[in-house]
C-alpha cells in the first residue's frame, strides 16, 4: 500500500513538474514585445488646453496654453503642438489614458475636472485656514 502512494506521489510531482515547463515554455509567448524608443529629441511642452478634431481618416489633437483658465478666455489660446493620427491609435492612447488615469485616481482620489467644484470660496478658504 506504501508503494502505491509514494508511487501517486511520484506521479503527481511529475506531472506538476511537466505543468510548470509547459508553463514556463508558454510564458514567452503571452509576454508583449518590447518597443525600444529613443526620445532624447523629443520636446516636451505643458499644454492645459486640448482641441480635437478629424476627419474620417483621421483624429487631430491641438495642445496649447490657456492663459485664462476659468471663464471663457478673452484671447485667442494658442495652439502649440498638434498631433494628427489615425483612430487604431487614438483608440490604443485612449485605452492607455483611462487606464493611466484610474491608476492616478486609485492612488490620490477621484479627479474633479468642473473647476466650478474644484474653485476654494474666499470665505470658506479663511474658515478652514
Amino acid at each position: 500500500m506504501k508503494k502505491d502512494s509514494d508511487s501517486k506521489e511520484s506521479g503527481n510531482e511529475e506531472a506538476r513538474a511537466e505543468a510548470a515547463d509547459g508553463a514556463r515554455q508558454e510564458a514567452p509567448a503571452q509576454r508583449a514585445p518590447q518597443v525600444n524608443v529613443n526620445d532624447k529629441n523629443a520636446v516636451c511642452l505643458y499644454a492645459n488646453f486640448a482641441r480635437v478634431t478629424g476627419t474620417p481618416e483621421e483624429l487631430i489633437l491641438d495642445f496649447g496654453l490657456n492663459a485664462q483658465p476659468f471663464g471663457v478666455p478673452t484671447e485667442p489660446v494658442e495652439v502649440k503642438q498638434r498631433i494628427v493620427t489615425n483612430y487604431f491609435t487614438a483608440k490604443r492612447m485612449l485605452q492607455a489614458l483611462h487606464m493611466s488615469v484610474q491608476r492616478h485616481e486609485q492612488a490620490f482620489g477621484v479627479l474633479e475636472t468642473d473647476v466650478q467644484k474644484r474653485v476654494v470660496s474666499g470665505a470658506g478658504a479663511r474658515a478652514s485656514g
